[in-house]
């Protein structure tokens, strides 16, 4: 399981006193007004960073971290996603699950047929749809819904479905 989850990107800074656009990752956009503390790690840099201040503007998340207040600061940062730890993450609701941990998963069939893995989750709007991948074999797309998700076991790492007709 990932210690760290994405909750956002920034994409850009906002005006000159260090604030940044971020892009939300996460389903529930409200949850950076209760945030206090994010996790900017671009590959080169680690840094855990104070929120100051949140604000909405359209689809977007302007935040102003503590200790930075200029534009020269927070230029370097567009394109790096921002984390929170598994503490700090929303609750989840009874078979909910964060993609991070969704990843991966060995899927099989409630037939027994081993399905591949999956390699990542569209967001339709309507319902999830989880693509699994195998090799030599067209990948086949689920749809997160009780008629085809029967089990998920993030500790044992496996999933296991019921294929609608249609779905092959």
């Amino acid at each position: 399981m990932e210690d760290l989850l994405q909750v956002g990107v920034i994409t850009s800074t906002h005006g000159i006193r260090g604030e940044v656009k971020v892009f939300p990752t996460t389903d529930d956009v409200s949850r950076f007004k209760k945030l206090k503390n994010v996790i900017l790690d671009n590959g080169k840099e680690h840094r855990d960073l104070e929120i100051e201040s949140v604000k909405f503007f359209k689809n977007m998340v302007i935040l102003k971290f503590k200790g930075i207040d200029n534009i020269n600061d927070v230029e370097k940062y567009k394109k790096a996603p921002l984390f929170v730890t598994r503490e700090n993450a929303v609750p989840l609701e009874e078979d909910e699950y964060f993609i991070a941990d969704l990843i991966g998963l060995k899927v099989v069939s409630d037939e027994g047929e081993d399905l591949g893995i999956i390699d990542d989750v569209l967001q339709t709007g309507a319902n999830d749809v989880y693509i699994i991948k195998k090799d030599n074999v067209e990948d086949l797309l689920v749809p997160a819904i009780h008629e085809c998700i029967k089990n998920v076991d993030i500790e044992g790492g496996t999933m296991q479905v019921h294929l609608l007709a249609g779905l092959r």
